[in-house]
């Protein structure tokens, strides 16, 4: 992975299925696993130093997301891990800390979603909008604002056009994985 930062830390290494994309210029460090066909934009940092960092299948986290954990705050505590499901999509600039985004979640474009919060299948944070600590979108519903509130249930064909979404950034990963190794030559 060319450009890339693969960093280990605390006796872990970040894992990244072959499939997977991680384009240049993204800092993968500590406790990190990617699934199968999931894309990682240009810029990210994904930093599972203090806990741990999931991300399942076919999931893209665009250009200059952060991705972050939270410590245990007392020994024998767990802390709060970052588990991002499969067909997730979060866009450019995100942040993203010590949360749950289950299977089909959406977060926005500089959205930033905070410790121990939860969004449920198909579930939406939109564009810049801010989900305080402990936090539940349930399925299908749009949180908007700063602070986040329930603002409507999505429709069926918002939904399935973030289905597509994913589809769509699959493909591009691909296209982006060949024109990075017609460059460097793999």
């Amino acid at each position: 992975m060319e450009g890339v930062s693969i960093i280990p830390f605390g006796g872990k290494t970040p894992v990244v299925h072959p499939s997977a994309f991680v384009a240049p210029g993204c800092r993968l460090i500590g406790d990190v696993e990617i699934g199968p066909e999931s894309s990682i934009w240009y810029n990210c940092v994904l930093r599972g130093d203090v806990n741990r960092i999931r991300i399942g299948a076919r999931t893209n986290i665009q250009d200059g997301t952060v991705v972050h954990v939270d410590s245990p705050l007392a020994p024998g505590e767990a802390g709060q891990p970052t588990l991002i499901g499969d067909d997730v999509l979060i866009g450019h600039m995100a942040m993203v800390h010590g949360c749950v985004l289950d299977d089909g979640a959406f977060v926005g474009l500089g959205a930033t979603i905070m410790n121990d919060c939860h969004v449920a299948t198909g579930g939406m944070l939109a564009a810049g909008a801010l989900l305080t600590p402990g936090k539940r979108i349930g399925a299908g519903e749009l949180w908007t604002g700063r602070p986040a509130k329930l603002a409507r249930m999505l429709t069926e064909a918002e939904m399935a056009f973030n289905r597509l979404g994913v589809v769509h950034y699959v493909e591009n990963a691909r296209a982006h994985r060949a024109a990075i190794g017609a460059m460097t030559g793999d």
